[in-house]
């Protein structure tokens, strides 16, 4: 969710906090502030809006120590009030999370205080004040032992040369410099650093220019492993790309070749985790658990092995079963997903072996997973996933042959034909204008889809929604008379995936459906005799002959091109749609 920077060290802090808010954007845009600290005095800029606002006030905040806030809105809408960092006395504070108990801390501490904003990050600011007695590490102590829910907080304070960081199932990352140090919420705001830290829960961590203390939960000083920083500065420049989530989108093959390849440095570690294996159980949030629709199909297809697909979120708090012989399979982009990484470490407690798949390798989801099956994606600037999820596709296949007992380098091979398939859907994708021209025009948008098509309706709907703003849905293609063609009218789209020769003739079937009743439709498909059958009646997407395991891969690339266009069309940021963070670390 949000984005915090801190610095300490013999720069001008406000420019060096500024570019590391850049790279975090895409943790939140409601709002964007920096405080930074100079000759015992706090000086705050905050305002409402993306992080090129504070850009004029950059010259103005001078101090070598200072922190940054780039804000997704939890607590209180977007406003100068409600943007971080929030100050009370000699501290000023950036927060990512959520504090639970913010209400009763208010009423027990301050009920006659009359607060500044709307947020829950405000008491951090207004305890330290209140505990504070010219010792900084206490008061960091006793605030976060009051403290209930997820958090990361970067704090200065006018006594202290310096910042400090508290965590609790939130990601704080120390980097390393010559004579500073920095802090972060994400990896790629400290790429300059060739080494990082990544805190524990319950850790309290103090940075000066000279050097770095780590302190747990009980104020015992504590040695964290120093890693090499694998991150490498998000890239913001465009090229030819109007868009970053064009961009990405075009950047789809090669997530799906780095995916592969790496696969097989960790083979023979996934294999070891997974033999044995009789259940497997897989839980992710948004695109990540539509992807695991797919890779059931995988599994269930190549290892004959029941499969189970649940919501992260609904999975943490049903008191699920893990018999003898469970995996359970974690998905998530940034492995710092909160309901995800619950989700893990509760399937851990209850016996199960945990396998992640995440495009984050130092990430809370890798640290509690028993294996690690690598995404290679790259980072993703917009918000909507698309290449991370043919990543995660890639990675799943992989893993799927593996729990048949197949050799990775034959299915590492077979997916070699993936990637210049998709570069033809996506170069090709003017075919799409006609489509995305009907869904920007639609009351409502349905893809419909049957078996393995069903998971890439349920991912296409999902695009279309959070980034146009359409509201859309997706469904199992024979589930439309089962209650969905009631909804259908001439103000709707039904958007129809066909890539099974075995099941064409059915869900042709329901096409048919959709325009006895007038409602418009249109045809994703690779099968011949679907494209001439709907030949002039109904836009027909072609996309190129596959292996019918593979195709998701390629309807993934054109709905992910159909919703990009229909939110042009609409007027709408595909790269920063409203509401929405790229990374959700709270539930």
């Amino acid at each position: 969710m949000c984005g915090i920077v801190g610095y300490v060290g013999g720069r001008k802090a406000a420019g060096i906090i500024y570019g590391g808010l850049k790279q975090l954007e895409y943790r939140g845009y409601d709002s964007a502030g920096i405080a930074t600290l100079e000759d015992g005095k706090i000086s705050v800029v905050k305002r409402r809006g993306k992080v090129s606002v504070l850009q004029p006030y950059i010259g103005g905040l001078g101090g070598t120590a200072g922190i940054g806030h780039t804000r997704w809105a939890t607590h209180g809408g977007p406003s100068d009030e409600n943007a971080h960092p929030h100050s009370a006395g000699k501290f000023s504070i950036v927060h990512n999370g959520i504090i639970e108990n913010y209400s009763e801390l208010k009423e027990k501490y301050f009920p006659d205080t009359a607060f500044l904003s709307e947020t829950d990050s405000e008491i951090i600011a207004r305890l330290l004040d209140k505990f504070y007695d010219g010792d900084f590490l206490y008061a960091l102590k006793k605030v976060a032992d009051l403290l209930k829910g997820s958090y990361a907080a970067a704090v200065i304070c006018a006594d202290f040369q310096g910042l400090a960081l508290i965590k609790r199932n939130n990601p704080a990352i120390i980097g390393y410099g010559e004579g500073e140090n920095f802090a972060a919420s994400d990896a790629p705001a400290l790429s300059f650093c060739k080494q990082i830290t990544i805190l524990e829960d319950g850790d309290v961590a103090v940075l000066t220019a000279d050097g770095v203390s780590i302190f747990n939960e009980r104020l015992q000083g504590v040695i964290r492993e120093r890693i090499v920083n694998p991150a490498t500065p998000l890239s913001l420049e465009l090229g030819d790309c109007p868009h970053y989530m064009l961009k990405e989108i075009r950047e789809v093959p090669a997530s799906v070749e780095r995916t592969r390849t790496a696969y097989l440095s960790v083979e023979n570690k996934v294999g070891l985790t997974l033999a044995g294996a009789e259940r497997i159980i897989i839980t992710g949030c948004g695109t990540a658990y539509n992807s695991g629709i797919i890779a059931k199909r995988f599994i269930e297809t190549f290892a004959h092995m029941p499969v189970e697909t649940e919501i992260a979120g609904e999975f943490r708090y049903k008191n699920p079963i893990i018999t003898p012989n469970t995996v359970v399979v974690a998905i998530s982009q940034s492995g710092e997903t909160a309901d995800t990484v619950e989700a893990a470490k509760l399937a851990k407690r209850l016996g199960a072996v945990v396998v992640a798949v995440t495009n984050a390798p130092y990430s809370q989801l890798t640290r509690c997973a028993d294996a690690v099956v690598p995404v290679e994606a790259g980072s993703e600037i917009c918000v909507a996933a698309t290449k991370s999820y043919t990543g995660q596709l890639t990675a799943l296949y992989l893993m799927a042959k593996t729990l048949a007992g197949q050799g990775a380098a034959e299915a590492v091979k077979s997916l070699s034909a993936v990637a210049p398939l998709c570069e033809r859907v996506i170069a090709e994708g003017a075919d799409i204008d006609t489509l995305a021209d009907m869904c920007a025009r639609a009351s409502g948008v349905y893809f419909l889809g049957r078996d393995i098509d069903h998971g890439v309706a349920l991912e296409g709907s999902l695009k279309l929604k959070e980034i146009s703003y359409v509201p859309s849905e997706g469904y199992p293609a024979g589930e439309l008379k089962h209650g969905t063609l009631a909804l259908i009218d001439i103000r709707t789209v039904s958007v129809f995936l066909i890539t099974s020769p075995r099941l064409a003739e059915k869900s042709a079937n329901a096409v048919e459906q959709v325009l006895s009743r007038k409602g418009k439709a249109a045809v994703i498909t690779n099968v011949a005799a679907v494209r001439e059958r709907f030949a002039g009646r109904v836009p027909v997407i072609s996309i190129p002959e596959c292996d019918e395991y593979l195709s998701p891969f390629l309807t993934a690339a054109a709905v992910q091109l159909l919703a990009y266009k229909t939110a042009l069309l609409l007027d709408r940021d595909p790269d920063k749609p409203r509401n929405l963070a790229k990374s959700v670390t709270v539930e």
